[in-house]
């Protein structure tokens, strides 16, 4: 949810007209290492599940964003087998 925010931020100031060409490809630039970090969390099973336990959103929030169900199947998949590990 934090990085739908930041991203949703620096989108906004991308297309803002009112910012010199050297603001938007220093946000353009920002976006582009952001989302390249962020991509990385994908192959984070940590990540993955702390994201389903999250008490506010649990898998809601994923659907709601409609990530790919593949997505979603593998972090509930996750979180079952840590349970199963762990409990």
């Amino acid at each position: 949810p934090a990085m739908d925010h930041v991203d949703k931020m620096l989108t906004s100031y991308l297309h803002n007209k009112k910012y010199l060409l050297s603001i938007h490809l220093a946000v353009w630039l920002a976006k582009k290492t952001l989302n390249w970090y962020y991509q990385l969390t994908d192959r984070s099973h940590t990540y993955q599940i702390s994201m389903v336990l999250h008490p506010k959103h649990k898998l809601s929030y994923f659907k709601a964003a409609q990530w790919e169900d593949n997505w979603i199947e593998t972090a509930e998949q996750l979180v079952c087998k840590e349970f199963k590990c762990s409990y």
